[in-house]
């Protein structure tokens, strides 16, 4: 266990969580909540909403992290009506669980953002796409929609202004897909949740051909605190240049306090780890991990002590993604773990495309073979090609499942090679020898599996 002590650091979007309590309306209001909302009715001019979040430099904190002002900015001023505000809590992405905290922390602070937002392109309706098993979730949003309806802040001339806009709570139908926007937007319809190409752009036709802006909850949950504090607030919250904003990371695997950290921009990995993880558990060595959920690349520990912001990891080839940060420790077989996240991916394939409905599957016997002692040398350039080309897919589904196959090749080919000369997964049935190196007993794992 780790004996240092983690820094403390400005709690933005989390300035309002309680330990198994939601925050309520009377609460919210006392922090500020809704203030914003007032702020912005009051002045009347959606233009500077959008322009201040532009200042910002708010990032989309789904994956993409496409800057949220300029997304505004491309619903033209006389784009047709009606105009729609999706909010994507899909969150299906494995290893993310921050959108779920968050709402459950403090649902007004994601339905202000929605409504500020919604004002800055003049939307008339706003919508909630939330995965089926947040239904904990969809039913707190649906009690306190009505409850800030109730209060004036949702319905018709909100707080007495000429600006309406509702909201109401979509359930998925629970395929990883659906969090891709286009897919996202055909599933609202009650059309098959297939991706399209752009253009035309969602913000240009998107529900029912009029323009819709789709942002993550952790996005329109930073809105209010943008109007509120101001641009050059929001950007001095992160510790690297270029940077804005604090980030929920969401941590788990072989650490100590496994759990959702909203740090600033900037932090380094080794800080998240050591610190506010608790460290490595049973003290084992930090080997790898995903930085931002399963989509992305495998970074080895010459990245251990890298800043974890958008530009830092871009520039190493790396993506921060969801900010969910998988790590794995020296007994994990890579293998197995890229195996494992593959299947998982092969599964969720809506199967509009080839090289994503026949590759996937494809790479994922390739890799059950290898770790099962039955591996080709043959297979190597096999799976380092088809990584490359998934590329041609056509949406971004299939690249963000090779991501983890390609960086496995590139980092940890001696490791791959390893299992296809002695036969075997080098990892399996070692487990006396592992506690051995950890120098403690895992109890409870008896039987189990041990990478």
């Amino acid at each position: 266990m780790s004996k240092m002590m983690p820094k403390d650091y400005p709690q933005v979007l989390f300035q309002n969580r309680k330990p198994d309590r939601i925050n309520t309306l009377d609460e919210y209001r006392q922090s500020g909540g809704y203030s914003a909302l007032a702020r912005v009715l009051e002045e009347g001019s959606h233009a500077a909403v959008k322009q201040q979040i532009f200042d910002a430099v708010l990032l989309g904190r789904g994956g993409a992290a496409f800057p949220a002002g300029m997304k505004m900015e491309t619903i033209a001023d006389d784009a047709p009506f009606p105009r729609y505000i999706v909010c994507n809590a899909d969150e299906m992405e494995p290893g993310t669980f921050k959108d779920r905290v968050l709402i459950h922390a403090d649902p007004h602070m994601l339905i202000e953002g929605m409504i500020i937002t919604g004002y800055g392109i003049l939307a008339d309706k706003g919508l909630v796409f939330i995965r089926p098993e947040y239904e904990n979730a969809a039913k707190i949003l649906e009690r306190e929609i009505q409850v800030a309806r109730e209060a004036g802040y949702l319905g018709q001339n909100i707080l007495g202004s000429e600006y309406s806009l509702d909201i109401v709570v979509h359930r998925s139908g629970g395929r990883y897909i659906c969090g891709e926007v286009t897919a996202q937007l055909n599933a609202l319809m009650g059309k098959r949740p297939n991706p399209k190409q752009p253009p035309p752009y969602p913000t240009e036709k998107g529900l029912w051909d009029r323009p819709t802006l789709v942002n993550n909850v952790e996005t329109l949950a930073c809105v209010p605190h943008i109007i509120r504090n101001g641009a050059d607030w929001f950007k001095s919250l992160a510790l690297t240049d270029g940077a804005a904003g604090t980030k929920i990371f969401c941590v788990s695997g072989h650490v100590n306090r496994p759990g959702c950290y909203e740090l600033p921009l900037g932090v380094h990995l080794s800080e998240i780890i050591e610190e506010h993880a608790g460290g490595m558990r049973n003290d084992a060595a930090f080997k790898a991990c995903l930085p931002g959920g399963a989509s992305t690349r495998f970074m080895p520990k010459q990245f251990y002590d890298i800043e974890m912001d958008f530009g830092s990891l871009k520039k190493e080839g790396h993506r921060l993604g969801t900010g969910a940060i998988m790590i794995f420790d020296h007994t994990t077989c890579m293998v197995a773990t890229a195996l494992n996240l593959i299947e998982f991916f092969a599964r969720e394939s809506c199967g509009w495309c080839t090289p994503c409905r026949e590759g996937l599957p494809y790479i994922r016997d390739l890799l059950a073979r290898i770790e099962a002692g039955e591996g080709e040398e043959a297979f190597i350039p096999a799976l380092e090609g088809m990584s490359r080309h998934l590329g041609n897919a056509y949406c971004a589904f299939a690249p963000g499942a090779a991501a983890p196959v390609e960086s496995l090749m590139t980092y940890f080919g001696d490791e791959v090679r390893e299992h296809i000369a002695q036969k075997k997964c080098p990892f399996k049935g070692s487990r006396k020898n592992k506690v051995a190196i950890l120098g403690v007993e895992a109890p409870g794992r008896q039987g189990a599996k041990t990478y």
